[in-house]
């Protein structure tokens, strides 16, 4: 039951995001990046102050983006990439790992002579997000994390249980496996894909609390009030930002964190205003 709950909400979402589609959307560049091994697939829209944006799992840049796009286009040069094995990134014989997908997306800036640039990252990408300001601290101006946990224990029992149980055919029951066949480099290797990413989620892990501690920019933290991350964590991912102080008398910190009611992981993404009212004054769009 608890999985046919989770194919509803993915299929209600990906339906949304296709009347989407329908409308215009701002024009783009896009090309692939030499980079580890991969070619890494990315699009640029607008002018101005580089903005990443990097995407969920098993997820491809309309997927994710196609909402939002419009609007932080207007006043940013938007690059949104494609990981290693999503949408038109084929994949290589290489592992899945935060570290590597990191230093994917630091190489990418590095082949668009892009030295500094403000990151959103949702579920995966807001890990990898994190992972890439561990590792290329310079590289990142500002951070946004959207429901996105810094350890694996971060996330609810019941959804650690489920990634557990995860099986190939789940996923050929929603809307991802025809987005994956529409734009992958060859469609076939859908079921390899989806495989070796199961096997991803069900390994732990742990980015390590002295590094997210270490983290010197600003990062707005926006999670769902249902979203599967544990509010604890939420709450002590926020303090190691330096958070949870009395703004008050200390004054507010950098760093921000918003919960959004009646929000779910999957459902998060489809509040567009509600996203935007957070980060145009939070990244000066």
């Amino acid at each position: 039951m608890k999985k046919l709950t989770l194919i509803k909400s993915i299929a209600v979402v990906m339906l949304l995001l296709s009347s989407q589609l329908l409308f215009s959307q701002p024009k783009k560049t896009s090309g692939y990046a030499p980079v580890n091994g991969l070619k890494i697939y990315y699009e640029i829209y607008g002018e101005g102050k580089p903005l990443l944006l990097l995407h969920g799992a098993y997820m491809t840049i309309d997927m994710n983006w196609a909402q939002l796009l419009p609007e932080l286009s207007k006043t940013r040069k938007v690059i949104a990439l494609e990981m290693q094995g999503h949408g038109r990134t084929a994949d290589i014989e290489r592992p899945f790992s935060f570290e590597g997908m990191a230093d994917d997306v630091a190489q990418v800036t590095k082949y668009l002579k892009i030295d500094t640039a403000d990151v959103i990252g949702y579920s995966l990408g807001g890990t990898i997000a994190l992972e890439l300001a561990i590792q290329k601290p310079s590289l990142v101006n500002k951070m946004v994390i959207i429901s996105s946990a810094y350890k694996s224990e971060g996330w609810l029992p019941q959804i650690r249980s489920m990634f557990q149980t995860f099986k190939p055919e789940f996923f050929d029951s929603t809307p991802l496996k025809p987005a994956y066949e529409s734009v992958a480099p060859d469609p076939k290797y859908w079921r390899s894909f989806v495989t070796k990413m199961i096997e991803f989620d069900k390994k732990e892990y742990n980015l390590g609390e002295e590094k997210i501690k270490a983290i010197k920019v600003p990062v707005l933290l926006i999670m769902g009030d249902n979203d599967g991350i544990d509010m604890a964590h939420k709450a002590s991912f926020y303090k190691m930002l330096g958070g949870d102080v009395s703004g008050d008398m200390a004054g507010l910190p950098k760093s921000q964190l918003a919960i959004l009611p009646g929000s779910t992981h999957v459902s998060l993404m489809m509040k567009t205003d509600a996203i935007l009212s957070l980060l145009k004054p939070f990244l000066n769009l």
